[in-house]
């Protein structure tokens, strides 16, 4: 068992009901300072030793922020560019033994079967960095429609907060209860400007500082949204999207995606 499995024994078994309750009703809940003090630290060092190259793994995706500090200014493709602490994302950490054992911890796997039937699978794990040395601003936006191209839209992220995200570090923004009325178009992600100005949204936002350690469950239709990191310090959150094992990548262009099953007794498998 490596170490990580250990301290992530460690998380609180809280009581989650309240907070699923919210979630249905709100499209977001937070679950308080759950990640154990020592697997925070060692999340953040893993963190930097990835984007610095200390420790690779073959296959994790790399997006490094755009120096205008302009989210639409991004380059797609690109990948690992070389030792930087400036990566705004990193995915496939569920290759990673010590980021795998927050995804598996035992109060996710509660939540998760709480929300979802049968077995379990994650359609992504990422970490989303804001470097201490400015970063972009991250628009509104949902998490599902066709460009995620499954078969069924996951509902259930959970995020963890690795550093303290406060307002002036461009903390989470949502607009609660907006995941009911499903997508604003039917690609999903980026919500366009216009769709956003439509619905005068900017009153009902509601902004959500969080502790380093602190968990959010999001809705994946929630509109949401983060600013940029005037704080001086590195903000860093790591989201996994828990959804069931049966949903299936429908992509033609390319070779279908296989999507990595968790909370088994042998983990690593994946979906046919």
């Amino acid at each position: 068992m490596h170490e990580a499995d250990a301290w992530a024994r460690e998380v609180p078994l809280i009581a989650f009901d309240d907070a699923l309750a919210h979630y249905e009703e709100h499209g977001y809940a937070r679950l308080g300072q759950v990640l154990p003090d020592r697997m925070r630290a060692a999340l953040v060092v893993r963190a930097d030793d990835l984007m610095l190259g200390r420790v690779t793994h073959e296959g994790l995706f790399f997006q490094h922020d755009a120096e205008s500090g302009r989210y639409h200014d991004l380059a797609f493709g690109a990948g690992y560019v070389g030792p930087s602490l400036r990566y705004r994302k990193i995915e496939k950490l569920e290759k990673d033994p010590i980021f795998r054992a927050w995804i598996e911890n035992p109060l996710f796997e509660r939540i998760a079967r709480a929300r979802i039937e049968g077995d379990l699978a994650i359609y992504r794990a990422a970490l989303f960095g804001k470097a201490a040395s400015g970063s972009s601003a991250l628009p509104f936006h949902q998490d599902g429609g066709s460009f995620w191209g499954l078969s069924r839209d996951p509902e259930l992220q959970i995020w963890t907060a690795l550093d303290d995200a406060g307002e002036d570090a461009g903390c989470l923004e949502v607009v609660p209860g907006s995941h009911r009325f499903g997508l604003a178009t039917p690609l999903g992600g980026l919500i366009p400007e216009h769709v956003v100005a439509e619905q005068g949204v900017e009153s009902k936002i509601v902004r959500l500082p969080a502790r380093a350690g602190e968990a959010i469950l999001l809705h994946n239709y929630l509109w949401h949204r983060s600013g940029e990191n005037r704080s001086g310090a590195p903000r860093r959150g790591f989201t996994v999207c828990y959804m069931s094992a049966e949903t299936r990548c429908l992509r033609k262009k390319r070779t279908p995606r296989s999507f990595v099953r968790v909370f088994e007794p042998t983990s690593g498998t994946s979906s046919e």
